[in-house]
């Protein structure tokens, strides 16, 4: 195994987590070549950042009562409220005729809900199964679904195969979700090689729309996939602090809360 960079590490030692729901440093240590203290020290990042809990000689996943959980169906129930209206308030920037691109979360999903309700004229790309399923039989809508590796244990596809479409198409808005959001890394997310498509994703997109509930604000995780100056909006469920409100408005990033009861 060639030397791996962090990022890569810390990806690894998440799915045998997610796999085995425990890490011993020794063994990783053998498996992957690499030192017992820079495996420590990556525990204690990650441990920083939620994503596990140290134990003597390695880490287990956090109490169910912690923000992480990966798996798809873990993540679409959760805050699924706070989804659905953040959803709703993103769909207020779509007109017909336009050309978007969803991510593979579990909010664009509820957002690929509510548009299927609405009379428009729409191609949408995405890198999430259900998403292009739920859209499928739209009579209107056109659905690209981005070629990829199928993530196990999810519904979305990850790698640059589907790169070469992104580069035939003009997309006008970008909505996507991210497992943190902060001003020092901007959007991140637990999976690098679901990342490396997101920036890519980013990068083909006019405007870039984040949908983020409560629980990703203020927040890091392993990647990174989209800067502050990458970013044009922000919908969110949440009241943000002033000071940390007048640091995302230093980007020209414009907030928009959902509202429960429009």
């Amino acid at each position: 195994m060639g030397k791996m960079f962090a990022p890569e590490r810390r990806n690894m030692i998440m799915g045998k987590l997610n796999e085995q729901k425990r890490v011993i440093i020794k063994e990783l240590s053998k498996e992957i070549r690499v030192s017992e203290a820079t495996l420590r020290t990556d525990l204690a990042k990650m441990e920083e950042e939620g994503l596990l809990k140290r134990t003597h000689g390695g880490a287990i996943l956090p109490d169910s009562n912690t923000d992480f959980d990966t798996s798809f169906d873990m993540r679409q129930r959760k805050n699924k409220s706070e989804k659905s209206a953040i959803a709703k308030k993103a769909s207020e920037f779509i007109t017909s005729g336009m050309c978007i691109l969803l991510d593979a979360s579990s909010t664009a999903l509820e957002l690929a809900r509510i548009l299927k309700d609405m009379s428009l004229r729409l191609t949408v790309v995405t890198s999430g199964i259900n998403t292009a399923l739920e859209l499928n039989e739209h009579p209107d809508i056109t659905v690209i679904l981005l070629g990829g590796i199928v993530k196990r244990g999810s519904f979305s596809l990850e790698g640059n195969l589907g790169v070469d479409i992104l580069k035939k198409i003009n997309i006008d808005l970008m909505f996507t979700s991210a497992n943190g959001f902060s001003i020092e890394s901007g959007l991140t997310d637990f999976s690098v090689y679901e990342v490396e498509l997101k920036k890519e994703m980013v990068k083909a997109s006019n405007r870039v729309i984040a949908l983020l509930d409560h629980t990703k604000i203020n927040k890091n995780s392993i990647a990174s996939f989209a800067s502050m100056d990458q970013i044009d909006i922000i919908i969110t469920d949440t009241e943000i602090d002033n000071h940390f409100m007048e640091k995302i408005r230093d980007w020209d990033v414009r907030v928009f809360k959902a509202a429960f009861n429009e």
